[in-house]
C-alpha cells in the first residue's frame, strides 16, 4: 500500500490556469461536455455533520451503504463480502470502496504473489489489504508490531487490530486487515475527500481510479463515496438552520448565487464553463453573470483588487492562496469566493473532487495571501453604471 509509490501528495493547492492554460482550456472545456459529473441532490435528514472542520450542515451522520451488485456477489468470496459490508456499516464508510481496495491489492486474498498469506512482498507489505508490516522496509510498518501477534501485545502505534475478537491480530486475516484498512482511510480523510484518502493508501492516481472503478462495479445502482463531499456540494443551511452564503446586497448576492449553483460540477484545468471550471474560471464567470469583466487568471485577479483586510471580508469577495508553481506568473495560484462564516465556494485541484463549499482559513490548506473586493474596483463600477 502506502509506501510502494512515492509520488508526493498534491496540495491546494492545485494551481489555477496560467495564461497558457486559457487556450488549452477552451479546447478541454468542450470535451468535458461529453463527460459531466452529476452529483445528486442530497437528502436532508436529522443529524449534524462537520465538514473540513468548518462547514456544518443537516444531513445523515453515516455514509450511505450501497447494495451489492450481482457481479459483487458472484465475484467476491462470501467471507470477504460479509466483512466488507459489516466493516462499512461499523466504520461509516462505503463497503464497496473497501472491496475496491481489496481487489486491487490482492484480488480479495486470492492473488498468488508474495506476502498475501505469509511473509512480505518486495516492499515489506503483507496481507490481503497489503499493509506495511516490516520495520525498516520501503512500506514501513503501518500495521504496528509483528504481522501476527497476540491481541494483548498489540502496540499503540499502527492500525493492526483484532477485528474478529479471536485474541490474535493478524495482517493475513481479512477480519483484522479490512477494519484496519477502513481506519487507515478514515485517518487519511475519507470523511472529507474519499479520493484523497485512497491516494494516501497508495500514492498513485491510477490506483485511485482502479479502486473507484471496482467500487462502482460492486455497487448496485449509484452511490456516493463520501456523505461529507455530498454535503459540501449540496449544503444550504448551517447547524442552526440558517441559510449560508448570504451577501450584503442584491447585486453581490447574484454573484454568490451563481457561484454556488455551479457546485457539483467537475474541476477542469483551464476550464471556464459552462460544464467545468478551474478556480479562477469559476470566479471570473461568476462576475460575468452580472455583466462585469474581471481578469481571467488568479494572479491577475489578485492584482486587480482592490484588497480587503482579513477579518473584513464578506460574501462575494475573493480569497487568494500562496500557491506558486514553476513557470507560472508570480502571485497566488489558487482563488475561491468567500460566502461568509469562514467558508468559500471553490473549484479545487484536479482529482480533488467537485466544485464545493469548504473552509478557507484551515491549517491543512496553503497560507492565505489576502482578499479582494472586485465590485469596488473603479472599472467594475463604471461597467455597472453603463
Amino acid at each position: 500500500m502506502l509506501s510502494r509509490f512515492v509520488t508526493p501528495t498534491p496540495s491546494d493547492q492545485g494551481s489555477c490556469a496560467t495564461r497558457l492554460a486559457i487556450a488549452v482550456g477552451v479546447f478541454l472545456a468542450g470535451i468535458v461536455v461529453l463527460a459531466i459529473i452529476v452529483i445528486p441532490t442530497a437528502i436532508m435528514n436529522p443529524g449534524v455533520l462537520n465538514i473540513a472542520g468548518g462547514l456544518q450542515c443537516t444531513t445523515d451522520e453515516t455514509a450511505e451503504q450501497a447494495e451489492s451488485s450481482s457481479y459483487a456477489e458472484d465475484s467476491i468470496p462470501e467471507n470477504y463480502l460479509e466483512i466488507y459490508r459489516e466493516t462499512g456499516e461499523d466504520k461509516g464508510i462505503p463497503w464497496n470502496i473497501l472491496a475496491g481496495v481489496g481487489q486491487v491489492e490482492s484480488k480479495h486474498g486470492r492473488w498468488d504473489g508474495p506476502g498475501i498469506t505469509e511473509g512480505h512482498n518486495d516492499w515489506g507489505a503483507a496481507g490481503p489489504m497489503q499493509f506495511g508490516a516490516l520495520d525498516g522496509s520501503a512500506a514501513g510498518n503501518s500495521w504496528g508490531g509483528e504481522p501476527v501477534m497476540d491481541a494483548d501485545e498489540r502496540p499503540e502505534e499502527g492500525y493492526g487490530q483484532d477485528g474478529n475478537d479471536d485474541g490474535v491480530v493478524s495482517v493475513y486475516d481479512p477480519a483484522d486487515a479490512i477494519p484496519a484498512a477502513a481506519d487507515y482511510l478514515i485517518e487519511h480523510g475519507a470523511e472529507e475527500d474519499m479520493r484523497q484518502a485512497i491516494f494516501g493508501y497508495n500514492h498513485a492516481w491510477w490506483y485511485v481510479d482502479d479502486v473507484t472503478d471496482w467500487a462502482d462495479r460492486y455497487a448496485d445502482g449509484d452511490f456516493e463515496t463520501s456523505s461529507d463531499v455530498e454535503t459540501a456540494v449540496n449544503c444550504e443551511v448551517n447547524e442552526d438552520g440558517d441559510p449560508i452564503a448570504q451577501a450584503p446586497d442584491e447585486l453581490t448576492q447574484q454573484v454568490v448565487d451563481w457561484a454556488m449553483d455551479q457546485r457539483g460540477k467537475p474541476y477542469l484545468w483551464g476550464g471556464t464553463g459552462p460544464n467545468a471550471f478551474d478556480c479562477s474560471g469559476l470566479t471570473m464567470r461568476a462576475y460575468e453573470s452580472i455583466g462585469v469583466t474581471i481578469p481571467r487568471v488568479s494572479q491577475d485577479q489578485w492584482g486587480f483588487g482592490p484588497e480587503v483586510s482579513q477579518g473584513e471580508e464578506q460574501p462575494g469577495d475573493l480569497v487568494f492562496f500562496d500557491v506558486q508553481r514553476a513557470g507560472e506568473p508570480g502571485g497566488p495560484g489558487h482563488v475561491g469566493m468567500v460566502i461568509g462564516d469562514g467558508l468559500m465556494v471553490e473549484a479545487w485541484c484536479t482529482d480533488c473532487g467537485p466544485i464545493a463549499t469548504r473552509e478557507y482559513d484551515d491549517p491543512s490548506r496553503a497560507d492565505i495571501l489576502g482578499f479582494t473586493r472586485p465590485l469596488e474596483h473603479p472599472d467594475v463600477k463604471a461597467q455597472l453604471e453603463s
